[in-house]
């Protein structure tokens, strides 16, 4: 399904209650991909990949959830997603899962004929603000993006129906899910406490100079964590790109290719007819008798006929299609494929503000008017030609491309002591590389630029490469884009050399010895304060107050450590481990709960009680719904799928 349409399905789903929201979140891979009935019935033997009651799930099932998967995960993660973090035992079973909860909440709708009725899903397309203009459902809208999608009315009905029939299923277990208001009031308390607290820090740097590191120790740390000194092996490359982008500016376009182009594709430039329509909706559906509507449409029709001139008081009094009723019928103009066939046939044989009898369509009857014409024409080239230009650019580039791509290929192969012939045939700039690891993180493959491509590496780092110093094949690094490159310089992995280190560990040994006093000298102050109280004086910070909400830049620890502290006899005293090596303690001196709670703080707090408790509802609904159907996953056959 297309962003567009799927963007539809989101706007319902924004219109219905919270919880549902929450429950379609964790179950939102296939629903808009296959009908109820592909879900319900037995798919044939072989290696699927789960069963859930008589019904199966298909490795093309999988295999079109796992590529939506990818693509949501894409969307949300932008440049930093990686494909390979999806290609898991965890992560493909994860997605399983997905389709098993999925086919059990169909097949349960199914066995209890759940169904959403056409009064439920008008209202639902009514409110989608992408199908609305100047705030009301637009007929015309509708079905301009319905075609520009490739889908038919019936299609996304269908599915949207689909959707709303499990999200009466959902809905009805998500609403059990109510925390008590003692539970809720409780919770608040404690979240609301505030205790104030100040500061003393012991910090590491003012015991550095009372630290003597033993040079035995020294060398016993390097010999017992060499691992820690090992440099990976790296190599310098120099390489040449070959890409399409580069040809374009190197492309020229005659002002007579794009004159002849112009006129040979002169139907991609025409501006196709459009009619605007005003019209009266007179619904007949499983609802409404089709002869009382008939009837009525022709009463309508009479009255229209009488006055035409009053057709847009007419619509607002009679029309019963809501997108449009309250604009007296208007539609606005419409080109040919945008409306359904009937009504499509009727306004292009209408003359100007000429009113049409009665047209029936699967809505029901409609009377029509023809309010505007706007007679097709042809672009000037003078509007399109720089586009034309662009393509005609593009296509040549790509035909040099093409061809050069495959002689790229073959000359960095055949003569693979050097690129600089391949750099002089292409007029191409041989360009140098920083020095690369074999194996680089995923998050600074990015940094490596064009060499930060997995399979670059691999050839960069083969036998071919480092032992004869020949250069790596051709790489398509994106699309219509080569890459070959030659390793200049190399360095094998190796461990530095003890004495290379020796200061580097000396210091990160102080750094231990003086937390280790630091933490020693406050938890010393710490004893005496708990024994002493107030008695003891000590340089302490400025006071602050402090919540469970806001910490004010306190770590967790610390905040965590303040509030299990024993506040019945003030003031109290806590001690917690800082960054850097420091020790800090932290005086209780006040503890206090605000007179007024704010009500939305409340009100949001019960919703995520409710919200928990909804899904732990839900989560033994499902559970319970596994043990009833009876679900088989084949795990082996998911391990061995190839991606």
């Amino acid at each position: 399904m297309s962003q567009r349409v799927n963007t539809m399905f989101f706007d319902v789903v924004r219109n219905n209650k919270r919880v549902v929201q929450i429950f379609l979140a964790l179950i939102t891979l296939p629903f808009a991909f296959w009908g109820v009935d592909s879900y319900v019935r037995s798919s044939g033997a072989g290696a699927d990949l789960a069963s859930v009651g008589d019904s199966k799930i298909t490795l093309p099932q999988f295999d079109q959830a796992w590529r939506a998967q990818q693509e949501r995960m894409r969307q949300m993660l932008g440049a930093s997603f990686r494909p390979e973090s999806m290609n898991t035992p965890e992560a493909k079973l994860a997605v399983l899962n997905s389709l098993v909860d999925q086919r059990l909440l169909l097949l349960e709708a199914a066995k209890d004929r759940l169904v959403a009725g056409d009064d439920a899903l008008r209202e639902v397309i009514g409110k989608v603000p992408s199908l609305q203009e100047d705030g009301q459902f637009s007929m015309a809208r509708y079905r301009a993006v319905l075609a520009a999608q490739g889908m038919s009315q019936a299609q996304f009905e269908a599915q949207l129906r689909q959707d709303l029939t499990l999200q009466q299923l959902v809905g009805a277990i998500g609403e059990t899910g109510i925390a008590a208001k003692t539970l809720t009031a409780a919770m608040l308390h404690i979240q609301s406490e505030r205790r104030e607290v100040a500061e003393l820090r012991f910090s590491a740097d003012r015991f550095v100079g009372q630290v003597k590191i033993d040079p035995a120790a020294i060398k016993r740390y390097y010999e017992e964590n060499t691992k820690r000194f090992e440099l990976p092996e790296q190599s310098r490359a120099e390489y040449v790109v070959l890409a399409l982008e580069a040809l374009l500016d190197k492309v020229k376009v005659s002002e007579a290719e794009i004159t002849a182009w112009y006129e040979g594709h002169q139907d991609r430039y025409q501006q196709a007819e459009e009619r605007r329509a005003s019209h009266i909706l007179i619904v007949s559906n499983a609802e409404v008798n089709k002869e009382q509507a008939k009837a009525k449409a022709e009463q309508v029709l009479k009255e229209v006929q009488k006055s035409p001139n009053a057709f847009a008081e007419l619509a607002k009094q009679y029309s019963q299609d809501p997108g449009s009723a309250e604009k007296g019928g208007d539609l606005g103009f419409f080109g040919r494929g945008m409306m359904v066939k009937a009504f499509e046939d009727t306004v292009f044989k209408l003359q100007e503000n000429e009113v049409s009898g009665l047209v029936p369509s699967d809505f029901g009857y409609h009377i029509i008017k023809l309010t505007g014409i706007k007679a097709g024409k042809r672009r000037p080239l003078a509007e399109v030609r720089a586009d034309i230009e662009a393509e005609l650019k593009r296509q040549a580039a790509s035909r040099q491309f093409a061809e050069s791509a495959e002689a790229f290929s073959n000359l960095v192969y055949e003569q693979p002591d050097s690129l600089q012939p391949a750099a002089e045939r292409f007029g191409l700039t041989i360009q140098q590389s920083a020095w690369l690891p074999r194996q680089p993180a995923p998050e600074s493959l990015a940094a490596l630029g064009q060499l930060g491509n997995a399979k670059v590496l691999a050839s960069l780092f083969s036998d071919d490469s480092l032992k004869n110093k020949r250069n790596t094949e051709a790489v398509e690094i994106a699309p219509n884009t080569l890459l070959a490159a030659r390793v200049v310089e190399y360095r094998p992995a190796s461990t530095r050399p003890f004495d290379d280190v020796k200061a580097e560990i000396e210091a990160s040994l102080k750094v231990q010895e003086a937390a280790l006093l630091a933490r020693k000298a406050g938890e010393a102050k710490l004893g005496e304060l708990q024994q002493n109280g107030a008695e003891v004086q000590a340089a302490w910070g400025p006071a602050r107050e402090v919540s469970r909400a806001e910490s004010r830049d306190l770590p967790a620890s610390a905040l965590k450590a303040i509030f299990k502290a024993d506040v019945r006899k003030l003031p109290a005293y806590v001690g917690d481990e800082a960054i850097g090596g420091s020790y800090v303690l932290y005086r209780i001196a006040k503890v206090s709960h605000p007179d007024i709670v704010d009500d939305n703080r409340r009100n949001a707090l019960q919703r995520q009680y409710d919200s928990i408790l909804a899904q732990e509802d839900f989560a033994a609904y499902l559970a319970n719904l596994r043990l009833r159907y009876k679900v088989d996953i084949n795990k082996s056959a998911l391990e061995n799928k190839e991606r």
